[in-house]
């Protein structure tokens, strides 16, 4: 490879993020299925809370009105960031945009999500700020991706 084209390999970041689901995954297998549900719930509000103030305030509403739009997913972390499963399926996740140093948070589906629209549809909305409006259209897109 030129000297223009040479790999760099994983951000720190992306770094943190693997060893995040590593991690996560090491935890749930020690965990008693009784006790993974509400654990797994618990984890997500801890991660929520260790966010920087804007990242917290959003994902704080995203939690609520996911959950409030559809009560069947489970709160779990995926890569240290709070998601949500069908049948341990994810179907959401929030991403704090300190997460990956971006200008924004996302909100990202995954292909369980049930939001085909035609040919072409988006899976993955910038969040800057959490109004009545933004709520509605969560709560709408989550009650889509479950039915």
């Amino acid at each position: 490879m030129s000297a223009t084209n040479t790999y760099e390999g994983f951000t720190a970041e992306e770094r943190a993020a693997m060893k995040d689901h590593a991690r996560e995954l090491k935890t749930s297998a020690r965990r008693s299925p009784a006790d993974k549900a509400a654990q797994a719930e618990q984890d997500v509000l801890a991660k929520i809370a260790e966010m920087n103030d804007a990242d917290r305030v959003l994902a704080e509403r995203v939690h609520a009105v996911v959950l409030a739009g559809a009560p069947s997913l489970a709160p779990k972390l995926w890569y240290g960031m709070p998601a949500y499963a069908l049948d341990g399926k994810l179907v959401c996740h929030f991403q704090p945009a300190a997460k990956f140093k971006t200008r924004y948070a996302t909100l990202g589906f995954s292909d369980p999500a049930k939001l085909d629209d035609g040919a072409m549809w988006a899976v993955a909305f910038a969040l800057t700020e959490i109004t009545e409006e933004v709520e509605e259209r969560i709560g709408a897109l989550v009650k889509q991706a479950v039915s």
